[in-house]
């Protein structure tokens, strides 16, 4: 299986994405609910948490693991991959979703200025703009924090009023601060859930790009350029899931991503 791991719900619209991209893999998806948010906590601390579930996807068969966490990819995925893998898994992989992101996104704006929208977390760590500026130098970025996007789509209150109040608030916000930016990453994997929102509030000629898109079509043509990792995976179209939280507190909150009819099994780390 491909394991895709994530710190809560978010991760689920990556696999959704991949799901569409590669429909007769199988995957096993890991949230680690009970001790979301990521974003607040240490660098030691993710790195521990990060590590402690690529552990468990890695026991569970899973020779490719995707971190689709955007704090994760941040702030844990390089010290595993070079300073784990090589020692413990040398035949195992971990993949992130910020450089495959960072690689792709200049190519969307025609006037080199882009606005990221994430979480608090990600900003502060600043991982975007260190990873964009290998790739696209001279391209101007701005990023803006979110604090109310995650819970409005927690909440279920997308479509509401309040969504749509929060939303062009801190759209207009980003707006401000570069009238240039003619390209919009949604650099949290919640905020896909708010295209709509989102759409309302941008003007026609910024173009919405989605981490899932690019993440997706980088993963298969990762398969493509390594066929004895691709050799490795099973072939049957079906998707596990765990959670460190109880198995009826996530299946309630991943109905809300449109994840319906599943059924997940509680882990304890």
């Amino acid at each position: 299986m491909i394991g895709v791991f994530d710190s809560g719900f978010g991760g689920l619209t990556i696999l959704r994405d991949l799901q569409k991209s590669l429909p007769d893999y199988d995957f096993l998806y890991l949230g680690d609910n009970a001790r979301a948010p990521y974003g607040s906590r240490s660098f030691e601390t993710i790195y521990r948490y990060t590590l402690e579930s690529v552990r468990e996807l890695f026991k569970r068969g899973c020779p490719l693991v995707i971190l689709a966490c955007n704090t994760a990819s941040a702030r844990a995925l390089r010290s595993i991959q070079q300073q784990v893998l090589p020692v413990e898994f040398p035949d195992r992989r971990v993949l992130g979703i910020v450089r495959p992101t960072a690689e792709e996104i200049g190519n969307f704006s025609r006037t080199g200025h882009i606005g990221i929208f994430a979480t608090a977390g990600t900003v502060s760590s600043k991982s975007y703009l260190i990873e964009i500026e290998q790739f696209f130098p001279n391209l101007k970025v701005t990023q803006h924090a979110c604090p109310m996007w995650v819970p409005i789509v927690e909440c279920g209150e997308r479509g509401t009023e309040g969504a749509r109040f929060f939303v062009k608030k801190e759209v207009e916000a980003l707006l401000r601060e570069d009238p240039e930016i003619d390209t919009v990453l949604l650099a949290c994997t919640h905020y896909p859930l708010l295209e709509a929102e989102i759409r309302s509030a941008l003007p026609p000629r910024v173009r919405l790009v989605f981490q899932g898109d690019i993440v997706a079509s980088k993963t298969v043509d990762y398969l493509k350029r390594h066929p004895e990792m691709d050799s490795r995976l099973s072939r049957g179209g079906k998707t596990s899931f765990l959670t460190s939280d109880t198995s009826k507190f996530f299946e309630k909150g991943a109905f809300l991503f449109g994840m319906k009819d599943i059924s997940a099994e509680s882990l304890t780390f």
